[in-house]
């Protein structure tokens, strides 16, 4: 076989790979989303993804769908397979070593430093052929929020936002629904599904009332946390009416202990974290919820929480959803609060910008 056509055989399959990985994004966390195919004779005969945590890796499923089928055969996989027995489910390696593969092709190293290139070492010195690097671009973007969290013990942050083609979120009267069309909220409802925290402003609560849970069929609620430095949440609030314990208030030191006493009673987690000028340390926020597990956030706030997010650095990803208005004037709500800076060369760059049409809006995103 040429080496033109093996590259080719190579994108097709490991594409086949990252797809199958991809329907468990939003279900794996902690774990990184993981698809693999079994290619014998140019054809697939096996394949499989991570579903859950705790639940058998891509590997393993595709592995018993194949049988004796494997042996002789190649298996192709976005991630390293895993080595170690530090989690839930038995090392990836040792089943792949014992099926009779004699090649695997990885498109990148796993950045767990439990395994980070032990894995495939083991595959090598097993005899079995391994290559790495094939679509490795694709498979990084796709367990972004994975290799954040598993190098630096942080969550990946995402501000999405929803704005007029002039950059408004709302009108001088604070009117915001709906500046974006169905399917940018159709969207927005699906990334929610895929993200651990959806994160707001005391101010978002205070003005629409919130429940900061994902309307579509078949969607993960993901944990809600409020930023409120001063504890300003009505105790009726229907984001505090939920059952499932995923609520969190994120607050300043010494804030009233008597409404934390109160929140609590109603099954609601507080967090007090350091203040920074009288408001939460979004840094120091952030340090906690990797503490806690939470490897992806989205940020769905308005102009206050926005900025603040921005200038805190914490910001990793910008979703923006422009409609095609124009609100205008100087005293509708712009989507960034806070001071402008003196010098443009100040600015906040956004990095490998792409755009996309979503129903009648535009989505920008891109990279801080």
């Amino acid at each position: 076989m040429g080496g033109f056509q093996l590259s080719a055989y190579n994108n097709i399959f490991m594409q086949k790979a990252l797809e199958l990985a991809a329907k468990g994004r939003g279900k794996t966390s902690p774990n990184p989303a993981v698809g693999a195919v079994i290619v014998k004779g140019n054809k697939i005969i096996a394949e499989g993804y991570h579903r859950k945590a705790g639940a058998p890796h891509a590997e393993i499923i595709a592995l018993r769908q194949a049988g004796t089928k494997a042996k002789g055969a190649t298996l192709y996989v976005n991630l390293e397979p895993c080595c170690h027995t530090n989690k839930r489910t038995p090392p990836c390696t040792k089943s792949i070593i014992k099926s009779g593969l004699k090649r695997v092709v990885i498109a990148m190293k796993d950045p767990n430093p439990d395994v980070n290139g032990k894995g495939i070492k083991e595959l090598t010195d097993a005899g079995i052929k391994t290559e790495v690097g094939i679509m490795r671009k694709e498979a990084k973007r796709l367990n972004e929020a994975f290799i954040k969290f598993i190098t630096i013990k942080e969550p990946f942050v995402i501000l999405k936002i929803a704005q007029s083609l002039d950059g408004k979120i709302a009108t001088s009267t604070g009117e915001s629904k709906w500046i974006t069309g169905k399917d940018s909220r159709r969207y927005a409802h699906r990334l929610r599904s895929e993200v651990d925290v959806v994160l707001v402003g005391i101010g978002t609560v205070l003005k629409d009332n919130p429940s900061l849970t994902s309307r579509i069929k078949g969607g993960r609620n993901p944990y809600r946390i409020i930023v409120d430095s001063k504890l300003r949440i009505p105790l009726n609030a229907k984001v505090l009416k939920h059952k499932d314990h995923k609520t969190i208030i994120a607050a300043i030191q010494n804030t009233q202990k008597k409404k934390i006493d109160m929140l609590k009673n109603l099954g609601i987690q507080v967090l007090t974290i350091k203040d920074k000028e009288g408001k939460v340390d979004l840094s120091a926020l952030m340090k906690e919820l990797g503490k806690l597990n939470m490897v992806s956030i989205m940020i769905e706030g308005g102009s206050s929480i926005n900025a603040s997010a921005l200038l805190s650095g914490i910001v990793d990803k910008i979703m923006v959803f422009i409609a095609p208005i124009i609100i205008g004037g100087t005293d509708a709500i712009t989507s960034v609060g806070e001071k402008s800076p003196t010098l443009l060369k100040d600015a906040i760059r956004i990095k490998e910008p792409q755009v996309k049409k979503i129903g009648r809006d535009v989505l920008l995103e891109g990279y801080i």
